[in-house]
């Protein structure tokens, strides 16, 4: 008998040889390891853009009937990314359910995993690569900035206190201004992000797709980091080339 982030017990009779995952970081891990498992993904899982599998609509709203449909022997899911509903309705169905919920680098890595070996799976390098990405010490002084991170607009939200996002900037030597907001993921102003002591703001590409014309026009006074969202909040096999991403993107933050 194992458990799964959240602490509820997984006790198959048998390895999974059928999985759907609701997550799109953990579509791409199972996917570079043991893709043969895979028989279903969300809307959303673009990693590997090769992968050829049926859809079940949405991380917050997939379709249950489709899941159940695809005859899973386990459901990869989130504590953040998937609603709690979901996860109760399925396993009220009989279907088990694995829930992820890591909130730092650390705890992702160890987080994978649990969840890995859980499906079966030895671990695969490219895990034991991002560790070793991680344990080294975050490049040089030049990241030694203070940024507000938003994720969406309209209305503008930003990264707050306990996220895995946060933690991967704070180990690349950016501190979160809003870290102390109390919420996750606070609804804030453009003007309280002005006004925030930020030296520097991050838009990521997703959840809210910020770009050159799209976000940057709110804060002439500051430098401004269009940053891979990929890199920045999926916790997989992107984190093994993330941290050199990120400090790339964070490097060549400019005012526009």
């Amino acid at each position: 008998m194992v458990c799964d982030d959240l602490g509820s017990r997984y006790e198959p009779a048998r390895p999974p040889r059928r999985i759907v995952s609701l997550v799109p970081s953990l579509t791409e891990s199972l996917a570079a390891t043991d893709p043969a498992l895979l028989v279903g993904r969300t809307d959303y899982c673009t990693h590997p853009p090769s992968l050829d599998v049926p859809r079940v609509g949405g991380s917050k709203w997939p379709d249950l009937d489709r899941v159940r449909a695809l005859r899973p022997d386990l459901v990869l899911a989130n504590a953040e990314e998937n609603r709690l509903a979901d996860v109760d309705a399925l396993r009220s169905a009989g279907v088990a359910v694995w829930v992820t919920g890591p909130t730092t680098v650390s705890g992702a890595l160890t987080s994978l995993g649990h969840m890995l070996a859980a499906c079966g799976c030895d671990l695969p390098e490219w895990l034991e690569a991002a560790r070793r990405v991680w344990d080294a010490p975050a490049d040089g002084p030049s990241l030694r900035r203070r940024a507000a991170v938003p994720i969406w607009r309209r209305p503008w939200m930003v990264l707050g206190a306990g996220t895995f996002a946060g933690d991967v900037l704070r180990r690349l030597g950016v501190a979160n201004v809003f870290d102390g907001a109390g919420a996750r993921y606070p609804k804030v102003s453009v003007a309280e992000i002005q006004d925030s002591g930020a030296d520097l703001v991050g838009l990521p590409d997703e959840p809210y797709e910020f770009g050159p014309t799209d976000g940057p026009e709110c804060f002439p006074g500051l430098d401004v980091a269009l940053l891979s969202g990929r890199h920045l909040t999926w916790y997989g096999p992107s984190l093994v080339e993330a941290k050199d991403v990120l400090v790339g993107q964070l490097a060549s933050a400019h005012r526009y």
